[in-house]
């Protein structure tokens, strides 16, 4: 990944450097951005849990995830903490849990394309600047993704709520963690299924927003 990539690379010192703090920052920033849309969400849908809880703010010390954090280190793809929801408080609540669930993936979509048409219309193409924006593209490209793959407690999981019971659901978001992590683990050492997604839909998505080919 992008990442880990660059940091083996042959570039300088300072070039590292730089890089790595551009990497924090699209790091806090798109993480931020994400976890604050489903606490935003959530509580203009009429479920105050989050926004009691302190999630309903701009500060990235708040929803960060240790290991999601860890994961993006490593291997180039992680998660924040999630926002916890009580569909209850909802007027619809299995439609209104999937909404909230997709904002956090779609307000990173909605980053990357502001971001892409800065580039398409500065026609950006090198610098300290074009790198900056670069990075943020990608990483809330990343966000996007893998936050969309349907295992709990990822938002992608949310769908499931159409098709089982509220207790089946539960049983599943139990042993989310689980499955997580075993994906992860099959993904990295033994078949390379989310590099690969991201290896091919993150080229597609930043060259039809910034009209520029990706070099990851």
């Amino acid at each position: 990944m992008l990442f880990l990539s660059f940091l083996n690379s042959s570039g300088s010192l300072q070039e590292k450097i730089i890089f790595f703090l551009f990497f924090i920052i699209a790091l806090a920033f798109s993480l931020t951005i994400h976890e604050f849309t489903h606490a935003w969400v959530a509580n203009r849908l009429g479920d105050s849990t989050a926004r009691l809880m302190g999630r309903l703010t701009l500060n990235p010390i708040a929803h960060l995830d240790l290991w999601g954090t860890v994961f993006l280190f490593l291997a180039g793809f992680g998660w924040g903490k999630p926002v916890i929801v009580n569909p209850r408080n909802f007027n619809h609540p299995v439609l209104d849990n999937v909404t909230v669930s997709l904002a956090g993936p779609m307000s990173n979509l909605a980053l990357a394309v502001i971001f892409g048409l800065i580039l398409r219309f500065t026609h950006l193409e090198s610098g300290i600047v074009y790198s900056l924006i670069f990075i943020i593209i990608f990483y809330n490209l990343v966000f996007m993704i893998f936050n969309l793959i349907p295992i709990p407690p990822l938002d992608g999981s949310k769908i499931y709520g159409f098709f089982l019971s509220e207790e089946s659901y539960i049983a599943l978001e139990r042993m989310g963690s689980i499955l997580l992590f075993g994906f992860i683990i099959f993904s990295l050492w033994v078949y390379p299924i989310i590099p690969m997604i991201l290896n091919r839909v993150i080229p597609f998505f930043f060259t039809l927003i910034t009209g520029q080919s990706a070099n990851m």
